[in-house]
């Protein structure tokens, strides 16, 4: 017996829409889409989500929602993360998608989406009996969490999101030098409890978890000109001497700039300035020459939590 279920992962900056037909147990992938929405662009930092965002996530969804019927998905979920749980008008958009596209969405919490974000990892990387710290970086927040084969050891979500990051402090193209060394003062005082919580679990390996890391994946990739088709993969190994490579690329760059390094994607160029500065500052607490990137995220961390027959919601 087959089931079809749809996914839909309402991130800060990005919509990604998974649709897998379960059969026995094990998921076979119909469609993996993305779409920059910028739900969090204009009102992050305020607190709201703003009328022209509310537009552009439903109108994305108008058209997964297209996607989803052609399909004939008839178990969908829906999940709000850090722009919609922040924001102050979060009822507005969550009752305007139920009556517009008929999706209910469930809002998680961060604690709840760093599990999640894990339990996708667990299906994509290898995990032995030593800790690893995996890290997701969204638009509006960042999840870390500390886990090895037998589950969690610790985890905690940080308001530091890409948009966030933007807003705060890559206020020029390129950024300046001193708006990036005041980011990284900040990072040093935000990311203190990550600090203790390596100190005392010792990580011996940074997991990256979808998005800017799909991204550094893919212009190594081409950089490199590696037979390897990303999406095809649930992981890649970036070695170290690679990651400093694409970050001194990166951090200089403008946006035009950006955007004709192959492998780079419209949707990633704003953000990915902010993240790989925040990466490095990460890799300061993690001792490995190499960075392994999981395709997996939370969107098959919600997938694979609905199989168990557990919970999504927090």
């Amino acid at each position: 017996m087959s089931q079809r279920i749809g996914v839909i992962d309402m991130g800060t900056n990005t919509f990604h829409l998974l649709i897998t037909d379960i059969v026995d147990d094990k998921p076979t992938v119909l469609v993996n889409e993305k779409s920059s929405v910028g739900l969090g662009k204009g009102g992050i930092t305020k607190g709201f989500i703003t009328e022209e965002a509310m537009q552009r996530a439903l109108k994305t969804l108008r058209s997964f929602r297209k996607i989803l019927d052609a399909h004939e998905v008839l178990h969908v979920i829906a999940t709000g993360t850090s722009a919609v749980r922040s924001a102050s008008n979060k009822e507005e958009l969550i009752s305007r998608i139920k009556k517009e596209v008929n999706i209910d969405v469930e809002v998680i919490d961060g604690v709840r989406e760093a599990e999640l974000i894990f339990r996708g990892v667990q299906q994509a990387v290898a995990l032995n009996e030593k800790p690893a710290l995996a890290m997701d970086i969204g638009g509006g927040s960042v999840e870390f969490i500390i886990g090895n084969k037998d589950g969690i050891l610790w985890k905690q979500s940080f308001e530091i999101g890409g948009q966030r990051l933007i807003d705060r402090f890559h206020l020029h193209d390129p950024m300046r030098e001193d708006d990036r060394m005041m980011m990284h003062r900040f990072f040093s005082e935000v990311l203190q409890p990550l600090g203790e919580a390596v100190k005392k679990w010792k990580p011996v390996q940074l997991i990256g978890c979808s998005g800017t890391f799909d991204t550094l994946a893919e212009m190594n990739i081409q950089y490199h000109r590696e037979k390897i088709v990303l999406e095809k993969q649930t992981n890649y190994l970036l070695s170290l001497a690679d990651f400093k490579r694409l970050h001194k690329q990166l951090v200089a760059s403008t946006r035009a700039e950006r955007l004709a390094i192959p492998g780079m994607i419209e949707l990633r160029a704003d953000m990915v300035v902010v993240a790989i500065c925040l990466i490095e500052e990460v890799l300061k607490f993690v001792c490995s020459n190499t960075i392994m990137v999981s395709t997996y995220s939370l969107k098959e961390g919600v997938l694979y939590t609905m199989l168990d027959g557990e919970k999504v919601g927090s």
